[in-house]
């Protein structure tokens, strides 16, 4: 298959191609296996390239699903699939073999998508920029200098250079719609529960995070969570089910709707003049579709929100080296774990039960509060970000100064994580650009268990303010097979 013809398809479209029979899988394959061999020299976004259990399931034959046939990407972090390997990346759980699937992986190999790889993570996701002492920096498409975001900044280089329409993401803070903004891409994390994290875990990083998908269309991340949603046998809660699907949801206009416009980050951290235009050029793109739009605020004490954030991190991932280290028998020392994340480790180790227990409750409240915008609007509008992609080597997590690595991730997100907390639904949309070209990310934001009303408006601005052909420099680059 030509690329030129294969990037103009999103997963949705692959798929009625290989249902239709103009084109099978393993040609799908082999021209994302192309493009690869032309992106990942420059850009990185892979961290593991599995085209041996390609070939092995192509021969096998895939399920008959919504997305049979379609090449995809996992994220290389706590996603467990036997015949692969893992990463997280870090050089502590470097080269593991998966001894079992995560239930969220086999709802994605159900809907017959095909997995040849793994993105690149940040180590064990603590980072909102994917630049590993493992696997070297991730390059932003749009400017390889810049960020790519993190922690799925692979997988949205993955998808915004062309390799493939759509991959694997999670976010725990922001890391599937961070991501999605730098990179130009559609980023929905779901409401808490929506999609399963077991068999393992309950839920992860104490309900934060969460999994899903980061595409190119609106259509692709509504069709994928039709075919990932539900609960599985032992979850601790279950989020509520919507009326009819979300592909449903994305194809058809929503009622006029009251959308409070933020733009102040809660704790006063500051925003960048362009990601403010853009988030207000946006809500007059509403307005122009028959949406009420108002000034709204969120009374929220952010530094107080960042500081509990950062215990609910810091005890994880001292629980998660602990069982990393028994697992792969080998030591959590400067050889094998990143400055930052050892530091982040030895403070959890250091907190009191009393304190842990003391954040769980202020994530609640915070969730109480921000529940409160619901009250009088059924979308709460805000900046994805609070600036631009980074230069690439500021957010080292390899550095020796935790509080300062913390700060500078905290300082790019002061919204996204309100969603993790609250386990809201939010959506990025690549509606805007700044005065340099590069892509800024506007969120949407609804109550807990109304994706269907996200997907309604974000269906909507797509039809209104198409941007799929939009794409960054790295498209217009030859390409080998056409």
């Amino acid at each position: 298959m030509d690329f030129s013809d294969y990037r103009r398809h999103d997963a949705t479209g692959l798929a009625a191609l290989v249902a239709g029979g103009e084109v099978t899988p393993g040609e799908l394959l082999a021209t994302a296996l192309a493009r690869l061999d032309e992106v990942q020299p420059r850009l990185r976004p892979l961290s593991l390239i599995e085209t041996d259990f390609a070939e092995a399931c192509l021969t096998a034959g895939l399920p008959d699903g919504p997305f049979n046939g379609v090449p995809f990407l996992l994220k290389d972090l706590f996603a467990f699939l036997p015949g692969t390997r893992l990463t997280n990346g870090s050089r502590l759980t470097e080269g593991m073999a998966c001894a079992f699937e995560t239930t969220l992986v086999a709802r994605f190999r159900a809907a017959g998508l095909l997995v040849f790889g793994k993105t690149a993570s940040p180590e064990f996701g603590i980072n909102v920029s994917t630049e590993s002492v493992l696997h070297g920096p991730v390059r932003n498409p749009w400017n390889p200098s810049l960020s790519a975001g993190g922690s799925s900044g692979g997988a949205a280089v993955a998808v915004a250079s062309g390799i493939l329409p759509m991959a694997h993401a999670s976010d725990g803070g922001g890391s599937i719609r961070i991501p999605a903004s730098e990179c130009g891409l559609v980023g929905l994390k779901p409401s808490r529960a929506r999609n399963p994290v077991g068999p393992v875990v309950g839920e992860a990083w104490n309900g934060l995070s969460c999994g899903h998908v980061v595409s190119r269309s609106v259509r692709d991340t509504a069709a994928m969570l039709d075919a990932t949603a539900g609960p599985e046998p032992g979850d601790p809660y279950a989020c509520p089910p919507i009326s009819g699907t979300f592909l449903e949801a994305a194809g058809r206009d929503p009622a006029a709707l009251r959308i409070a416009l933020v733009t102040e980050a809660p704790g006063g951290f500051p925003v960048d003049p362009v990601c403010v235009t853009a988030t207000e050029t946006v809500a007059l793109k509403l307005q122009a579709l028959g949406h009420h739009v108002m000034a709204g605020r969120l009374e929220i004490d952010g530094a107080a929100l960042a500081e509990t954030m950062a215990t609910i991190v810091a005890v994880n991932a001292a629980n998660d080296l602990a069982i990393w280290q028994q697992v792969m028998g080998r030591r959590a020392d400067a050889a094998t774990v990143e400055g930052c994340t050892r530091l982040l480790a030895e403070r959890g180790r250091a907190i009191a039960a009393t304190d842990y227990a003391k954040a769980v409750s202020g994530l609640h409240q915070t969730a109480r509060q921000f529940a409160r915008a619901f009250a009088t609007a059924d979308l709460v509008l805000t900046p994805t970000l609070a600036g631009p992609p980074p230069p690439l080597g500021l957010l080292d997590q390899n550095m020796a100064e935790l509080d300062r690595f913390l700060a500078l991730n905290a300082a790019l997100i002061p919204f996204t994580p309100l969603y993790n907390i609250t386990g809201c639904p939010a959506i990025s949309l690549p509606l805007e650009h700044g005065p340099d070209g590069l892509p800024l990310g506007v969120m949407l934001g609804a109550p807990l268990g109304r994706e269907d009303l996200l997907l309604e408006v974000a269906g909507q601005l797509e039809r209104a303010h198409p941007w799929f052909d939009r794409v960054p420099p790295e498209l217009a680059r030859p390409s080998g097979d056409g």
